[in-house]
């Protein structure tokens, strides 16, 4: 099928065997396809992840509020292999309604709170410990401003560049045009907004250099999609700054690990119940795959 053959029928229909990489777990239908219960540690927050760049937010936002000295931020941190269906369990789903990781059960007060969404998380984090959001005024707007821009903005480079460049069955021209064309424009915009400030909202590291940088400095990095050189993202030089810099960060590098099921096995965490797991890495913690 060509690219300017296809004509949209009068009524969409599901057809499950549309191939692509996620084509076993995408459907157009939400709720629970399964029961499951869901593990629970000792720890006030439970969290329900995989690293992706959105699970990948959290836990190194957990990381930095605990190397911050928040030692009431401690927190389980449960694998959620997305590939085999199991953000469709019936414990996950209670939790997040949407089956997206990352999802975080906190148990720190006198109810149990779910919270949903991993911008939503940071805030409900940075607010609970007062760390890496301003309380008021203008520089929390600006932070506010930069974490919603991410939220807005990184649907067009996953699943659009992403999507269409790295994981579509078949390769076409216009998609992947236009989304290359997107996430560049998006990198430019960083790159200008860190020209005379060394973090994304200003001179103070936040919540917001934390929701970006998983998704554009791994970008930049050359991380994601291996687009690295397709983009030319060596040339967006103000970027390149920052994401090395949050990326020497140990926090950043301790929340990379997390969760983490496939890649280089030296960086694969897959739970994480203790600060001391990133040393001895049991085997019930860590167990290497090729993916």
């Amino acid at each position: 099928m060509s690219e300017t053959s296809y004509s949209p029928p009068e009524v969409w229909t599901w057809d499950a065997e549309s191939g692509g990489r996620f084509s076993k777990i995408n459907r157009p239908i939400a709720g629970a396809t399964h029961d499951k219960v869901l593990p629970e540690g000792e720890h006030p927050f439970q969290l329900y992840s995989l690293a992706t760049p959105n699970g990948v937010k959290v836990t190194v936002m957990f990381e930095e509020l605990l190397a911050a000295g928040h030692a009431e931020a401690e927190y389980d941190a449960w694998l959620i292999n997305i590939g085999e269906g199991d953000q469709f369990g019936s414990g996950f789903v209670d939790i997040n309604p949407n089956s997206k990781i990352p999802a975080l059960l906190d148990r720190s007060g006198s109810e149990p709170v779910r919270v949903f969404e991993s911008g939503s998380i940071l805030m409900h984090l940075a607010e609970k410990f007062g760390a890496f959001l301003p309380a008021s005024g203008p520089a929390r707007t600006e932070v506010l401003n930069w974490l919603f821009w991410q939220m807005g903005s990184a649907p067009y480079l996953g699943g659009g560049f992403g999507h269409f460049y790295a994981y579509a069955p078949e390769k076409w021209q216009y998609p992947i045009d236009r989304f290359a064309m997107e996430a560049k424009r998006q990198l430019d915009v960083l790159n200008r907004e860190l020209a005379e400030k060394p973090f994304i909202a200003g001179d103070e590291y936040s919540i917001a250099d934390m929701a970006i940088w998983p998704w554009y400095g791994q970008l930049a990095l050359g991380r994601l999609y291996d687009a690295g050189t397709f983009l030319d993202v060596e040339s967006y030089e103000n970027v390149q700054r920052w994401a090395k810099e949050l990326d020497a960060r140990p926090a950043v590098t301790r929340g990379r690990m997390v969760n983490r099921s496939f890649g280089d096995p030296a960086l694969q965490l897959r739970e994480r119940h203790d600060a001391s797991d990133f040393e001895t890495k049991t085997q019930d913690k860590l167990e290497p795959s090729e993916d």
